[in-house]
This record gives C-alpha cells, structure tokens and sequence, in this order.
C-alpha cells in the first residue's frame, strides 16, 4: 500500500482556517490522479471527509476510459474508517462516482451507522474498541475480490495509525514551498513510535522537482519492488499489494 500526502515545509497538512490550503500544484495534483488511477481503491479518514469533502474521483478522461476499458470502474473504491461513526450521507464521498464505497468503525457502531447512511456504503465493522486496528483493515480490504492495491491520501491521524503499524510499502511526500505556523492546524504526522529511527533508516527511492514542490518517494518495506532507478518493478504508479497479513504479496 501507498501513503500520500502533501505538506508544508514545517510539516503540516493545511492551516487552522475553515478553507482548504492548497500545498500542491496542477503538475503535482495529475501525478496524484495518475497514481489513483492505478490503484484499486483510496482510502481517507472520516475526518478528511468532515473538513475536505472529497470526491475522490479519478479526474482525467483518458485515466478512466484505461480503467473501463480494463473491465473496472471509472474511479477505484472508495475507503474510509471513523471510531465515532459521524459521517454525513450528504458527503461527496457517498454522493459522487459510481464506484463500491466502504466504511469501516468499531462494530458496536456498525449497525447504527449503516442505518445512517442508507445502503450508500458497505458499513463493516471491526474489533469492540473505540479504534479500527489499520492491520484489521487491512486483512479485510485483502479478502475483496478486486482490491489489490490501496492508496491512503490522509489525514494525519490515519497516516500515524498506518505508519506505527509499519504497514506501509511505500510513501509519496510532496513538500511545499511555505511554512505554516499555526496553532491548531493539522499534522502529517501525529506524536508516535514509528519502526523508522536513526538506527533504522527509511530508503529515499526517488526525488522529483515538480514545479515548486518536491516530491521525496521512500521505500518503506520490500514489497515496493523498486529497481535501481527507484521505480516499482510491477506497477510503475509506486502502489504495492494489499494482502491478508499472514500471506506472502505476490
């Protein structure tokens, strides 16, 4: 599975406002469509979907006519996970696209929530805690005919959870030009153990100027595949497999 997310140089995700701060520019944002494009399903946290209101859609019309033309949808299937079950089903996430959605949440909140949203997302729940184990997740997104390959776009939260778990095979950070600053505003990355140190280094797979951003691609476990010249050997969008934990990627 693929991380991706763009940040300020002091690392933040957007600023404390109530509007959206764009970090990346229009080069950059059509590698991101081209990468979601090839992936088989895209995946944010409930509370990107609260503040961004994503659609998470593939944009370009030739990307989607590949994809029909491949026998699947227009856009991959959309993913998202929420402990607290607040999800509007007027959210873009439910209400734009053609693609399977679904929702993962603790599942003493499953049946509340699938009541909420109507049969607009397959509600699954997971585990009796107040958190969705990414691990779980994972396991589950595995056993779905057609989902291969994940590709997680955020928030800081659900990036953190992922990171930790060290379940992430590679990581897509575009770093833009400014700094945020600001009390409040959300983190790419959130307090936390990670399985990456300074006696445990992560392998810098590629550096890309785009425009005035920076993309750095790391390798962060051997399911990336990289060749020498730190492109995926089997998908050359940087996204790796989603499997049940216990079987090897193929």
């Amino acid at each position: 599975m693929t991380l991706s997310c763009a940040m300020s140089i002091d690392g933040y995700l957007d600023s404390a406002a109530p509007q959206r701060l764009a970090m990346s520019n229009a080069a950059d944002l059509d590698r991101v469509d081209d990468v979601r494009a090839r992936n088989d399903a895209i995946m944010v946290g409930a509370s990107t979907v609260r503040r961004d209101d994503p659609r998470l859609l593939v944009r370009d019309t030739a990307r989607r006519a590949r994809r029909l033309s491949s026998g699947r949808t227009e856009s991959p299937v959309k993913v998202t996970v929420t402990a607290s079950g607040d999800l509007s089903p007027d959210a873009a996430f439910f209400t734009t696209g053609e693609s399977a959605r679904l929702v993962y949440c603790p599942a003493d909140r499953a049946a509340a929530l699938r009541a909420r949203l109507a049969g607009l997302a397959t509600v699954v729940g997971l585990g009796s805690a107040d958190c969705v184990s990414m691990a779980d997740l994972l396991d589950d997104l595995g056993e779905r005919q057609g989902i291969r390959r994940l590709m997680v776009e955020g928030g800081g939260r659900v990036l953190t959870q992922f990171l930790e778990a060290d379940l992430v095979d590679e990581l897509h950070l575009v770093v833009a030009p400014f700094f945020v600053g600001e009390t409040g505003a959300p983190r790419a990355v959130g307090p936390g153990s990670f399985p990456w140190t300074a006696s445990r280094r992560a392998r810098l797979a590629d550096t890309r100027q785009i425009g005035d951003v920076v993309l750095l691609r790391y390798a962060l476990s051997e399911r990336c595949d990289l060749d020498d010249r730190g492109n995926p050997g089997t998908d050359a969008s940087g996204a790796a497999a989603v499997a049940p934990r216990a079987e090897p990627v193929p």
